[in-house]
């Protein structure tokens, strides 16, 4: 294991489900701890939320983000502490999942983290409410064809490319109108599918720009520590330099296109050979398949799933 070149990814909005992390929360009590803290740390049962839902209010922008961070970080502290050898050389998270990485690289407080979270989901809530969205998911049409079907549309206030999760495998976002133009257009331009989301509102777009100031206000007064691995950042697509420029790409984020499948290529190129999925679902190790990386993916969000660890 210490050998080997390490990345932790983390999940997106999107990846939750009620009852996630119920078995390790019954099983480790360093999970319920930090569940506790959660809860203290922004004066709601969010826990309770995690572990029972209902879906209906897991699903809710400013639930939904800071429940899949805590998760998330809950699962990092809990290798940290049986798993003391691991030591990631890097770390990445998907839109929401990067403050996830941020965390877990030593570059956040976890809690402090947790507040930033909520403060994000909140944010992009009232955005989705007065300026409501929609997304689509394109498959079988490459980044270059997306953003020049974008930029075809002619639509600069109603459709952007919001990610590139995989090859042939992307989303547009914006009004309803927007987003119905471009899946017309993607369908003319040879699209296997072209389906919508169902979301709460445009992520990743220009409508999400009322969410900008008042998160860049936050950003701007976190203390930044001082990081032990290298976090790829989704609007770049490669590890920031400066703190100035995290907390710009911290805020970029959210109106600016993830960047997911060159970030991964970033950390292939870097020589990762383990790749370990921190939180719900297995999405990342599904798009880690897709992109074609050299490096194992192992998903983390069960006890079962820990012990693959002791085996690498």
């Amino acid at each position: 294991m210490s050998q080997k070149k390490i990345a932790l990814l983390f999940p997106g909005q999107g990846a939750q489900y009620a009852g996630m992390g119920k078995a390790l929360y019954e099983t480790y009590p360093l999970i319920k701890e930090i569940f506790e803290e959660g809860d203290e740390t922004l004066k709601m049962p969010l826990s309770k939320v995690i572990l029972e839902g209902p879906d209906e209010e897991l699903t809710r922008t400013s639930i939904s983000q800071p429940a899949i961070y805590l998760f998330s970080i809950a699962i990092f502290k809990l290798i940290q502490k049986l798993f003391p050898a691991i030591q990631p050389e890097f770390a990445a998270g998907l839109s929401l999942g990067e403050y996830s990485a941020l965390a877990a690289a030593g570059f956040l407080d976890p809690f402090e983290g947790l507040k930033l979270v909520a403060a994000r989901g909140s944010y992009m809530s009232q955005a989705c409410e007065r300026h409501p969205g929609a997304m689509a998911a394109v498959l079988g049409l490459s980044q270059k064809e997306i953003e020049t079907l974008v930029k075809e549309s002619h639509l600069p206030n109603d459709l952007w490319a919001a990610n590139f999760n995989a090859p042939g495998q992307t989303v547009i976002s914006g009004t309803k109108a927007g987003v119905e133009k471009g899946i017309h257009l993607a369908k003319e331009k040879g699209a296997k599918k072209a389906i919508p989301l169902k979301v709460h509102g445009a992520f990743h777009s220009g409508l999400m720009r009322s969410a900008q100031a008042p998160l860049k206000e936050k950003v701007e007064a976190v203390s930044l520590l001082s990081g032990t691995a290298k976090v790829v950042m989704n609007a770049s697509a490669k590890p920031f330099d400066t703190p100035q420029e995290l907390k710009k790409l911290m805020v970029d984020q959210i109106v600016m296109p993830v960047r997911w499948q060159e970030s991964i290529e970033c950390l292939d190129q870097n020589g990762v050979d383990l790749y370990l999925e921190l939180g719900c679902g297995k999405t990342l190790a599904g798009l880690n398949k897709r992109i074609g990386v050299k490096g194992e993916t192992v998903s983390i969000e069960t006890p079962e799933a820990l012990e693959q660890l002791e085996n690498l």
